[in-house]
């Protein structure tokens, strides 16, 4: 089973949007899918209860804050984690013994630039990471091309020491997903065909093909 942890300690950078997506796109490859919500705003499992019901299943479930210890099937299928902001260092330790990748977005923006900044740098400082027993990459999130914000963010994932696998697009077509409880790998193929080919560097790199490619 795969088990991908989307985090990062600051919210509002576009874990749930990750999150979700990644749950629609195995979802419609035929696997076993849950989506754990950690936030205690469940965002994540709000997409799920406006989900329809005759698109792929999703199995949602809710953990406490403090409840760490949890047993996983060693099935096939995917298990996507949606984990809360500000966690100390024990619960950061703790959530990393839940995953196997760690996804971090980081947004366009010298404030969340700074706290990823900080929180990478802590993060590979953590045992399993350090013994790779768990895969970190950076995904460049909300971006908006040919800005100041985006520049700056560039330069800072090119000084990292982890994968930046890919940039995604500020697009409407992530809220229009959303608020019917979909996935953009389940709207009209034409309509999100730029967004598709900004997944796609992702997508191979979860499936095990991990190069380390520039953010466009």
């Amino acid at each position: 089973m795969r088990r991908i942890m989307v985090l990062n300690p600051k919210g509002g950078c576009g874990k749930s949007t990750l999150a979700t997506n990644l749950a629609g796109f195995y979802a419609i490859k035929g696997e076993p899918v849950a989506l754990a919500d950690l936030d205690p705003q469940q965002s994540a499992l709000d997409w799920l209860t406006v989900r329809p019901a005759e698109r792929p299943e999703i199995h949602g479930c809710a953990m406490k804050e403090d409840d760490c210890r949890v047993l996983l099937p060693h099935s096939a299928g995917a298990l996507i984690f949606d984990a809360p902001a500000a966690l100390h260092e024990k619960q950061l330790k703790d959530r990393l013994k839940l995953a196997q990748t760690v996804l971090v977005p980081v947004l366009p923006s010298s404030m969340d630039i700074r706290a990823c900044a900080r929180f990478v740098v802590e993060l590979m400082k953590i045992g399993r990471v350090t013994k790779q027993k768990v895969k970190v990459a950076v995904v460049a999130n909300r971006v908006r091309e040919n800005t100041r914000g985006y520049a700056a963010l560039q330069q800072f994932l090119r000084k990292l020491d982890v994968p930046v696998i890919t940039a995604l697009r500020d697009s409407q077509n992530y809220v229009f997903a959303a608020e019917r409880g979909l996935s953009i790998f389940e709207l009209a193929p034409s309509r999100v065909e730029k967004d598709l080919r900004q997944w796609l560097p992702l997508i191979k790199w979860l499936a095990g093909k991990h190069s380390r490619p520039a953010p466009q």
